[in-house]
């Protein structure tokens, strides 16, 4: 009969026997700021200081209503603060509310955005009233992803009613605000470029304040440097707050 080998028994570990080291993984790379905490810190300081002196004052600065703060948004894409005002004030008249503007037919909303152009913003203007109606019992959403999916809603409109509206600590890059970060903190980013735009994106973030009672005024006061004062032609750096410490200051003839 076949015997079978007997079965080798496995050592015990003995006192000068170590266990196997687990590898752990490698951590994810950290993503470096920008632009440093102290660094940061005195930017808002000296901007919001600027902004409570001149600030200009806007109807949709007085409200905290996320319709209202909507309008103001969408109206103010690629039109001037003048020429929106008039409209801003008749709209709000015909729809004082989200439920008056979701029944109204398009037409009447169209007649009520004739003027002031880019019609597609109406559009899609009525789409989110009647989506937000229906489907989300009249609530403006308030965190910035989930406005992404309204219609007509990108990254600078989620962030603005997020921040104006909810006081959400959420940054936003609209024109103004990418031409006084390019200029101030990284002139090698070109801000109409993709890779370019998302630096300054990084840029916005690095810099806000850490509540959103603070983003509030943060928000508005770098919008409101590049549209008084960190202009795109003929910029008054001698009346920026910030030109201490900006990185193309040298660029442009004093004013």
């Amino acid at each position: 009969m076949r015997t079978m080998p007997p079965r080798s028994k496995r050592a015990a570990p003995s006192a000068t026997t170590k266990p196997a080291l687990k590898v752990a993984a490698k951590p994810a790379p950290a993503i470096t700021a920008e632009v440093s905490p102290q660094t940061a810190a005195v930017f808002r300081r000296r901007l919001h200081r600027w902004y409570r002196r001149h600030c200009r004052d806007l109807p949709w600065r007085r409200t905290r209503d996320p319709y209202r703060i909507l309008i103001s948004e969408l109206m103010l894409q690629q039109t001037q603060v003048s020429r929106v005002l008039d409209f801003y004030a008749r709209f709000l008249d015909r729809f004082p509310d989200l439920p008056a503007l979701a029944s109204a037919r398009p037409a009447r909303v169209m007649e009520a955005w004739a003027g002031l152009g880019y019609y597609a913003r109406a559009r899609n203007l009525h789409k989110l009233a009647r989506e937000v109606t229906t489907d989300r019992a009249g609530v403006i959403p308030h965190d910035p992803v989930e406005l992404r999916t309204l219609p007509g809603i990108g990254a600078y409109t989620a962030g603005a009613v997020a921040s104006f509206a909810y006081e959400k600590r959420a940054a936003l890059v609209d024109t103004n605000v990418a031409r006084v970060l390019h200029r101030v903190f990284a002139p090698d980013a070109a801000p109409k470029s993709g890779p370019g735009l998302k630096r300054l994106w990084r840029i916005a973030e690095d810099v806000l304040p850490r509540t959103g009672k603070a983003t509030w005024l943060h928000n508005q006061a770098i919008m409101e440097l590049g549209a008084l004062v960190c202009t795109a032609r003929s910029p008054k750096c001698g009346q920026c707050p910030v030109r201490q410490g900006c990185a193309s200051v040298d660029h442009f003839a004093p004013r």
